[in-house]
């Protein structure tokens, strides 16, 4: 990690997001390679190499259907995750919400709950969207508490789709409305000026 000042898009209380950062790709390995993180995402826990966590951050930065965030822990600027809306789907106001936080000494302070109300806020208020949505593990309890923190609801599930500790777990489906979803940051910056 280099001790430059990241550039950062959207700040919050606990949280600031800022885009990807190719000196960071040693941190994504990290990350992606710990199993106690990879068991709450869709990816198989396979081991990741620096070719293939390359591969990622170039496909990440050229595609232009994706929003890719680093999150940074306030306090210390120190990256903590990652967070993204994919794909992005203008014509319909659409988009998947994700989110991996990487350092395991993150969890549990609140840092996921206030970086998905910001993702959303960047969703409704800056690009125009109107449906954003995401899916969980059933025996992800902290994540389907944050998320319902930030204002996603469940709207349907998959029975019994994924193997956890010899047992199986449903898929929960998630959304959030931009209807009756408050701007808790950009609202200030995407307004439209007074008029004289």
């Amino acid at each position: 990690m280099t001790d430059e000042q990241p550039i950062l898009n959207i700040v919050g209380e606990l949280v600031a997001l800022g885009p990807l950062r190719r000196d960071l790709v040693p941190d994504f390995q990290r990350w992606i390679n710990d199993f106690g993180t990879v068991r709450n995402l869709i990816l198989p826990p396979l081991p990741m190499t620096r070719e293939q966590e390359d591969s990622w951050y170039e496909d990440r930065t050229k595609a232009g259907d994706e929003a890719f965030f680093t999150i940074y822990e306030r306090a210390t600027m120190r990256p903590i995750g990652n967070t993204c809306l994919q794909p992005v789907d203008h014509r319909n106001r659409s988009a998947e919400f994700g989110i991996i936080i990487g350092e395991p000494d993150a969890r549990g302070k609140g840092y996921g709950t206030e970086t998905t109300r910001l993702m959303l806020d960047y969703a409704f208020t800056a690009l125009g969207l109107h449906n954003v949505m995401l899916t969980v593990f059933e025996y992800n309890q902290a994540g389907i508490q944050a998320y319902t923190n930030a204002g996603f609801r469940e709207f349907g599930r998959r029975r019994e789709c994924r193997m956890m500790g010899g047992k199986l777990w449903d898929e929960v489906y998630m959304e959030c409305l931009s209807t009756g979803f408050e701007s808790p940051i950009l609202g200030r910056i995407f307004s439209h000026d007074p008029r004289p």
